[in-house]
């Protein structure tokens, strides 16, 4: 059986409520996935914009969130969840904007893809403190035993 993530609030390539964004409360989406492989000590999950700025033309990936050592059980991340409601032992890697937490959707121009991708690993990471995605997948090389990722789409509403 394969891990998969989803989300109660939308499909996979779907758009995205304007709740999760700058738009709305910019919270975080409610999140679940199936059991991870036999063998797995902790998941990374990963949220990250692969068509910032323009999807017309794309420079960078823009990342709006990582949480690192989410132990295998969890299964779940509720709508909202804040940062000292997440698992025990889950630990906060540092966004584009910045700071250590989620960062909703906020497209200058045209409908953005948001990957949420979920990755189960066969080792549990050490504190790396204000860790970036980069370092994080770094780290994760060679330790990946499953991966699993839905996309959200947003275009702001000015845009539309």
């Amino acid at each position: 059986m394969t891990m998969t993530i989803r989300s109660s609030a939308f499909s996979h390539n779907e758009m995205m409520p304007a709740l999760y964004t700058c738009e709305g409360e910019n919270i975080s989406p409610p999140l679940e996935w199936t059991a991870p492989p036999a063998g797995t000590k902790s998941l990374v999950m990963i949220s990250d914009d692969p068509d910032a700025p323009d999807p017309a033309a794309p420079k960078m990936t823009w990342v709006h969130w990582v949480l690192y050592n989410l132990p295998p059980v969890a299964g779940v991340l509720p709508e909202g969840v804040a940062d000292g409601d997440l698992p025990a032992g889950t630990l906060i890697g540092i966004n584009d904007r910045q700071f250590a937490g989620y960062s909703g959707p906020c497209p200058p121009i045209g409908t953005h893809r948001y990957f949420f991708k979920l990755y189960a690993l066969d080792t549990v990471l050490p504190d790396l403190g204000n860790t970036t995605k980069a370092e994080i997948v770094k780290r994760m090389e060679g330790h990946i035993l499953a991966q699993s990722e839905m996309i959200g789409l947003y275009i702001r509403s000015e845009n539309r």
